[in-house]
């Protein structure tokens, strides 16, 4: 069966998903961000960091599992999709559009009429899966990324979603 058409599960993160979902990330976030971001940003970032951050941001993540193994993830907070990263082996398939769907609903669920995210500049192949999924490019921003002792300014982009009214927010009729 290939990658495309194994099933696929969307499901709260759980306190055990965390490694996987840093090992997804540090690998990620390595083939979208080096040679696009200050040096300093990658300094912040060694690969204990993305452990240390996956366990504490299992609240906000939804995973997808292919075969019974994270594939990838989403993290959202209010009205920002902060994180969407896919393994390497499912990039290419169902599994991130899934994750931005979901996030999408996450976002509209909480409330908010319009989702935003950032990418950074140089991140072209991101740039153009958001754009092919009906993100809009509200052109360059300085992203303030967390740094060990203050942000680390990143040239990234602003994408934005109006989401609507969501089904369950509908009044009933």
């Amino acid at each position: 069966m290939s990658a495309e058409t194994r099933p696929l599960e969307l499901r709260p993160a759980r306190p055990g998903d965390a490694e996987a979902v840093a090992d997804i990330w540090y690998h990620g976030w390595g083939d979208g961000h080096r040679g696009n971001v200050p040096a300093a940003l990658v300094e912040a970032r060694p690969r204990d960091s993305f452990d240390v951050r996956a366990a504490q941001r299992v609240k906000d993540t939804v995973v997808a599992v292919v075969d019974g193994r994270v594939a990838g993830f989403v993290m959202v907070a209010g009205d920002e999709v902060e994180q969407v990263y896919v393994g390497a082996a499912h990039r290419g398939t169902a599994v991130a559009p899934a994750l931005l769907s979901a996030a999408e609903d996450l976002v509209a669920r909480a409330g908010h009429r319009r989702a935003w995210l950032a990418v950074v500049a140089g991140n072209a192949r991101a740039r153009r899966f958001y754009a092919r999924r009906g993100w809009q490019d509200e052109g360059l921003f300085d992203h303030h990324a967390p740094g060990p002792d203050v942000p680390v300014l990143v040239p990234a982009h602003r994408y934005v979603k109006d989401l609507g009214i969501h089904p369950s927010s509908a009044p009933d009729g």
